[in-house]
């Protein structure tokens, strides 16, 4: 079939904007709307609601979100795809079909399943699937199709398989649609949310609308928003989502090897970027596995400590706490955000973070706190705690690893009941992924006077997590500053500006098409988000962070937004 596939999103994650679904369906034209609801730490989420009730596992709040615009949808003939069925796609629907049939309404729902493995010693263990199961749903005629742990890109895949008939061996179509899923399946990331320069958009990021992938039938796609909606579609706005959450230029997934490096972008119009030029490569012959295990139990107490001898209070503290439950399993953070002969006790304070994760409940809950509260009276001048003590939380840890494709029995469950298993995609390979680029053979640095001055003037950067791993893309604005930004950000550079990454093992590649650099900061997170005693446990403000650092600027190069020329990447 020919013509353009408009595909919306209305969710990134679980507990995003809840009117997001009524506003996509009312706010312009679409075909599909889709919404993604599983991060990693929602899977540990529903396995936990799942442990208390075996009906749960899938995220509540969505039926709530669909009660209010299924006639909507049902009217305008837009097609519902969503992963929400989390742990239990079965479960959610048949709570979609009752609920329209207490609406008076007649729905066709469907279901992909087949993700969960038996792993008796996990919580919760997911293979990542494909994007053909949901096409066979929408084949069939569904108007809903409810998945379990697809990769979140297949959300938009399947539908243009479905519209465009596109085969396995369809490999450049299949990468440049999963670019287009990849691209809106954050929400309002790609249309100006946590983007580096919120500042210049036209609302100045105050509610940026929702995204929409304009689908054609070779792969490619414009994205773009609503008219009249918050943000805007820019190419860095697209770029900042396209370096999010990715390692190398080889983006493996279920269906395709998307080459990234291959990705062109061009602006189309006003809010409106085309992307074009990807190549897809086959498939690896194995399917990601996200496994969530209860890692035991955590809790945690904060210290102001105000005015002089800042170390040895901490210190203080430290022998105190230590003293009174033992040291195993304790972590403390010093964070220095006191200032010389401050005027007010906030900006004179500093606080110790305390943090205790323990496999025993008891000693990590009230056991901890309350000996931390105990100190109040017997520890440093001016001993005061942020909080009241606490009971001790689970955790989670998170850890990924991999099955034959073959082994997982992919099954899209037909409004009918009819179960149609899906085979594996017949030819895979074992990607050739590219090497990490050390960077230190680059351009030759823009040569001339410097002046210090904040890399973020020139750069704009998005980070966040992947289990224990972090990921920091950076772009340039012109490509004046890319010649030295992939000169100068070397592997070396960055642990000198990012101290804490310089434990850790980092790979660097680049992608030029882009203008932008992405590194891989391996077990920075420890054992992942759920577990994670970092401020930034997720990574997010690093990108921030190291925009902020103060550096020798090339004077030549001037900051603010690329020519018009520039911009077509």
């Amino acid at each position: 079939m020919t013509g353009v596939l408009r595909v919306g999103n209305a969710s990134g994650f679980y507990g995003d904007r809840s009117t997001a679904w009524r506003e996509m369906l009312d706010g312009g034209e679409l075909d599909v709307l889709t919404g993604d609801y599983l991060a990693e730490l929602t899977m540990l989420i529903l396995g936990r609601d799942r442990l208390r009730d075996p009906g749960l596992g899938y995220a509540k709040t969505f039926l709530r979100q669909l009660e209010g615009c299924l006639g909507t949808a049902l009217d305008r003939g837009v097609r519902i795809v969503t992963n929400a069925g989390g742990l239990n796609p079965a479960g959610l629907a048949a709570a979609i079909g009752a609920l329209a049939d207490r609406l008076g309404l007649a729905v066709r729902v469907a279901h992909v399943e087949g993700d969960a493995l038996a792993r008796p010693d996990a919580l919760t263990a997911n293979a990542y699937l494909g994007a053909f199961g949901i096409a066979a749903c929408l084949d069939a005629g569904a108007d809903v199709v409810v998945t379990g742990r697809v990769t979140d890109a297949s959300l938009a895949v399947g539908p243009a398989i479905a519209r465009f008939g596109w085969g396995r061996d369809d490999l450049d179509a299949l990468a440049g649609a999963t670019v287009a899923g990849h691209l809106i399946e954050c929400g309002a990331q790609v249309t100006g949310g946590n983007f580096s320069f919120f500042t210049e958009l036209p609302d100045g990021g105050h509610r940026p609308g929702f995204p929409i992938a304009e689908i054609h039938p070779d792969g490619s796609s414009v994205l773009t928003k609503h008219p009249g909606t918050g943000g805007a579609v820019t190419v860095e706005t697209v770029t900042a989502q396209l370096v999010y959450e990715v390692g190398g230029p080889d983006y493996l997934g279920p269906d395709v090897v998307t080459r990234l490096d291959t990705v062109r972008l061009h602006p189309d119009g006003p809010d409106r970027v085309r992307v074009d030029g990807v190549r897809g490569t086959p498939p690896p012959a194995t399917l990601k596995v996200g496994v969530n295990n209860l890692g035991g139990f955590r809790n945690a107490m904060t210290f102001v400590l105000c005015g002089l001898d800042i170390p040895a209070k901490a210190a203080l503290v430290r022998g105190q706490v230590e003293a009174a439950v033992g040291p195993d399993g304790l972590e403390f953070t010093l964070a220095r955000t006191d200032h010389v002969d401050a005027v007010d006790t906030e900006t004179a304070s500093a606080l110790l973070h305390v943090h205790l994760r323990d496999g025993d409940r008891a000693r990590a809950g009230r056991a901890f706190s309350a000996a931390a509260v105990e100190l109040a009276l017997a520890s440093y001048p001016g001993c005061t705690l942020t909080t009241l003590p606490g009971d001790a939380t689970p955790y989670g840890v998170f850890t990924a690893d991999a099955v034959p494709q073959a082994d997982v029995p992919h099954v899209a469950v037909l409004p009918d009941g009819t179960r149609l298993p899906v085979p594996p995609p017949p030819r895979t390979v074992a990607p050739a992924v590219a090497g990490p680029t050390p960077g230190t053979a680059g351009p030759t640095p823009v040569a001339g006077p410097t002046r210090r001055g904040p890399l973020g003037e020139l750069v704009g950067a998005r980070s966040g997590d992947k289990g224990g791993d972090a990921n920091l893309g950076v772009w340039a604005r012109t490509d004046a500053t890319w010649e030295w930004l992939r000169g100068w950000l070397t592997v070396d550079r960055l642990a000198e500006l990012l101290p804490e990454t310089a434990a850790s093992t980092v790979e660097r590649y680049e992608l030029p098409n882009l203008r932008a650099v992405n590194f891989v900061i391996r077990g920075l997170l420890g054992p992942g988000v759920a577990a994670s005693t970092r401020f930034d446990p997720q990574a997010k403000a690093l990108g921030e962070l190291l925009r902020s650092r103060i550096v020798d600027l090339p004077a030549a190069l001037t900051p603010g937004p690329p020519a018009a020329g520039e911009a077509d990447r």
